[in-house]
């Protein structure tokens, strides 16, 4: 994703971002607690242009958005602290839940990182979003902690190395 896209977005100018972006947005995007995470996003992006290649990317299908995918930032921001971590993050849009596209884009962000030389990463999860749960340990991350994230509330910290 682009800082114009981000702009566009929360300005809520659909029409613009979806040009920024040549994806069509899906209905009702983006919803409110998205939109103060892009936001954060957008600003890190603008405190530091290296934070770009670790900021979301967008799931695209037939040219169709369907959801985001991406890194809480760089190395060492992560819920574990860990200075050689990434911390991945994905949302699925509902119409596309369940379909494998959530699973596809976290072994992406995977490959990526690795791809940079990263080879510890960090997922969390609420306790009660079992899908997500379930991608993560399917994907071979084990438990090692819990955090309180701002948002969300209780979370379940997850590791992996590879």
């Amino acid at each position: 994703m682009t800082p114009e896209f981000l702009e566009a977005l929360l300005e809520g100018d659909r029409e613009r971002a979806s040009k920024a972006l040549d994806v069509e947005l899906p209905d009702g995007f983006p919803r409110e607690g998205v939109t103060r995470f892009f936001a954060l996003r957008l600003r890190q992006m603008q405190q530091d242009e290296g934070f770009r290649e670790w900021c979301p990317h967008a799931v695209v299908l037939d040219g169709q958005m369907i959801g985001h995918a991406g890194y809480h930032g760089p190395p060492g921001v992560n819920a574990n602290q860990s200075p050689d971590a990434v911390e991945i993050g994905y949302t699925i849009e509902e119409p596309w839940r369940g379909s494998g596209y959530a699973t596809a884009a976290a072994t992406e962000l995977l490959r990526r990182a690795e791809e940079r030389g990263v080879r510890r990463y960090v997922a969390s999860a609420t306790p009660d979003n079992e899908p997500s749960l379930a991608i993560i340990r399917k994907l071979g991350f084990r438990q090692t902690g819990e955090a309180i994230d701002e948002e969300d509330g209780l979370e379940l910290v997850f590791e992996l190395e590879r």
